[in-house]
């Protein structure tokens, strides 16, 4: 796959911490903890599919949805919304025999083609999450295919659809690489927390329940438990059915708070609730 001077660009820039949005990331490093959701290995490859159907996308109605054929003449042509909704049927299974490498194929070209897009361009939403796509393919590998499991190159799809895009998803990705580095350096552990609470103020729910719960445990952060608390009633809000170890950290924490706990993390609730508003 093509690398453009922007990406490169944006890899060499790929240490430098984003601003946080006003939390105190300055706990110590400590090795990584257990209770950080992680897909081992054996399994990643059986959750490809599954994990990439996280990846936002476009709406469509069924009665407006183009036919498969009139799909592959557009993507043939170069346009990137249909290859984006082919990219995602062959990784779903949706219509189409699944196929992860057709899959991979489809993402590589919007990111080979679009990659230099402006973040304002229609098509950006797209093209990031086909980054982020790739960067998860990357990150699980193909089985039986040339698409190995590659954690720097992972990165580097992360990396730049979280710095260039602003892809929330990608920074949700990119900061749950830092932190799960065996040897995390204090810099690692610093730049995974900053992209992490980027996510979460963005609404990513994942992000919002794993820096809840670092928060609500003092997790390599210093404690601050209605913050976590209140992180994580956002996240609980969100979660699907199978991202059961949201709801059990939300039960957890709600349980171990105190009344004042409870009754700031409401009023940090309602504070944010207002300012999505405004």
């Amino acid at each position: 796959m093509r690398t453009s001077r922007r990406i490169i660009l944006a890899l060499m820039l790929g240490a430098t911490p984003v601003a946080a949005p006003g939390f105190a990331f300055d706990g110590a490093p400590a090795n990584q903890d257990a209770t950080i959701p992680l897909v081992s290995q054996p399994a990643a490859a059986a959750l490809t599919a599954q994990a990439l159907k996280k990846v936002a996308a476009p709406a469509a109605t069924a009665a407006s949805a183009p036919t498969l054929n009139s799909l592959q003449y557009a993507a043939k042509g170069g346009h990137p919304v249909a290859q984006w909704k082919l990219g995602r049927m062959y990784a779903d299974g949706d219509g189409v025999a699944q196929d992860d490498v057709r899959a991979f194929e489809y993402f590589s070209r919007i990111a080979n083609a679009h990659a230099e897009d402006s973040p304002s361009a229609p098509q950006a939403a797209i093209v990031a999450n086909a980054f982020v796509a790739l960067g998860r393919y990357y990150l699980n590998g193909i089985p039986n295919s040339k698409i190995k499991v590659d954690t720097e190159r992972a990165r580097e799809m992360f990396s730049y659809a979280a710095s260039y895009f602003g892809n929330a998803d990608a920074q949700y990705d990119l900061a749950r690489l830092y932190l799960k580095t065996p040897d995390a350096s204090r810099d690692d552990f610093r730049y995974g927390a900053r992209w992490l609470g980027l996510a979460a103020q963005k609404g990513q729910h994942q992000a919002q329940a794993l820096l809840g719960q670092m928060l609500f445990n003092g997790d390599r952060l210093p404690p601050q438990r209605a913050r976590g608390l209140m992180w994580l009633t956002l996240a609980r809000d969100s979660a699907t059915t199978d991202e059961a170890w949201i709801k059990e950290s939300y039960n957890r924490a709600i349980t171990k708070a105190s009344d004042d706990d409870r009754a700031m993390a409401l009023q940090m609730l309602e504070h944010w609730v207002q300012g999505r508003k405004d």
